[in-house]
């Protein structure tokens, strides 16, 4: 497990910011598919399964997944795909703590 300083992980930031925003979006799309591949899973057990928007519900999750990989190799946590909440592992006192960070979202209004 990568252990970050603040200073590290403060650095580290805009590239997890840029890598963040994607999984947001990506996990935004998916869930617009939600009802739908649930019906197409159950008819997948029938023999069926056809879901329209299928393709681009699969191009999402792979987004999905790419970005979510990114942040792993960078040693970063990601702990909420909706929200954009993720931790950086760090030592203080000798124990690991997590260093929380959440992708803040622009208000209506």
């Amino acid at each position: 497990m990568k252990l970050f300083s603040i200073e590290e992980a403060n650095e580290l930031l805009p590239v997890v910011r840029r890598i963040v925003a994607g999984i947001t979006r990506a996990h935004a799309e998916v869930l617009k598919f939600q009802a739908a591949a649930k019906l197409a899973a159950e008819g997948a057990e029938l023999g069926g399964g056809f879901m329209p928007g299928g393709a681009r519900y699969v191009a999402a999750l792979m987004r999905l997944i790419e970005r979510a990989s990114e942040l792993e190799v960078l040693g970063v946590q990601l702990k909420d795909y909706a929200r954009g909440l993720v931790d950086f592992p760090s030592l203080r006192d000798g124990r690991v703590v997590l260093l929380c960070w959440e992708r803040l979202r622009a208000r209506a209004g």
